[in-house]
């Protein structure tokens, strides 16, 4: 078989691209810091990296899902202490008031603070979290309780809010202000009747108040106990989220990032490559009939 100028060129051409393109690929992988850069570079792993992308993507919406929930928990937990503070303020004031011994003008001033703990309960039933009424149950766009006349009115439902935290693992965060709940309804109605008593001459004996007021204070603390424990659960589990988002961003650095320092070994040596192309390409095409003549 005769071998032709032509063919030695064509041979030295498709070598040198050869080479060419290697080295522009390791550069690739240099300038990004990936040793994926597309799909047919690593079928397998592009696979493992949407898996592990997926999966830290899930990750962080439950951390965010966790925020949110503390965020909840805490402004609840907040308003039922208050709550439990005015209880036993007005147990105070029934205690007073229950040894017979006030005068009117006596029974007349804690029947006006009465009256302002009674609008801080108003107050405290219709709070909010990220202009969201926390006692409204699913009925969050709108005020819990509404003062109609001397009573106060629930306004929401029963409607349990639950924060995914995982597959398949989702927790309620608030508490209904009505029946079953917080009942901050009756919480307004026991201050009501113990205000209208102190107004009332006739009522000299107020200490039946107390054993109502204890009721609802053992009520109250018991859901700040509940509030309390879900927060400590909803901290363990993000930091276990925590951990887990580290882990899948290691392992899709493991998965994706390239050695550099192994990258940069093969880019010498492909530039070593390349360069030795160009050489043996400038000796072959050089010599010419024209230069064996002369």
């Amino acid at each position: 078989m005769r071998i032709t100028n032509g063919m030695l060129i064509t041979n030295m051409m498709r070598n040198y691209n050869k080479n060419m393109k290697d080295l522009a690929k390791l550069q690739e992988h240099l300038a990004s810091g990936k040793k994926i850069l597309r799909p047919s570079d690593d079928p397998v792993a592009i696979s493992r990296s949407l898996k592990l992308k997926a999966d830290l993507a899930y990750n962080k919406q439950y951390v965010s899902n966790t925020d949110n929930a503390l965020s909840w928990l805490e402004s609840t937990e907040l308003a039922l202490k208050d709550l439990g503070d005015v209880l036993q303020r007005v147990r105070e004031m029934a205690v007073k008031a229950g040894s017979g011994s006030l005068s009117l003008e006596d029974r007349a001033a804690i029947a006006d603070e009465i009256q302002q703990l009674q609008n801080h309960v108003v107050q405290l039933g219709n709070a909010t979290y990220a202009d969201r009424y926390i006692f409204a149950g699913y009925k969050t766009d709108q005020p819990a309780f509404a003062e109609q006349g001397n009573q106060l009115v629930y306004q929401g439902d029963n409607g349990k809010i639950a924060y995914e935290t995982g597959v398949g693992s989702r927790i309620d965060v608030n508490v209904i202000g009505g029946d079953g709940g917080a009942e901050i309804d009756k919480i307004y109605d026991v201050l009501e009747r113990f205000k209208n008593d102190l107004m009332d001459p006739a009522n000299p004996e107020l200490d039946g108040y107390i054993g109502e007021i204890d009721q609802r204070i053992i009520q109250v603390l018991s859901l700040r106990s509940e509030a309390g424990a879900k927060v400590n659960r909803f901290e363990l589990i993000r930091a276990r989220l925590k951990d887990e988002e580290i882990n899948f961003t290691n392992l899709l650095s493991q998965n994706e990032d390239a050695d550099i320092a192994e990258i940069i070994v093969w880019f010498k040596e492909a530039e070593n490559v390349y360069r030795a192309s160009l050489a043996t390409g400038a000796r072959i095409i050089m010599p010419t009939l024209i230069d064996f003549l002369r």
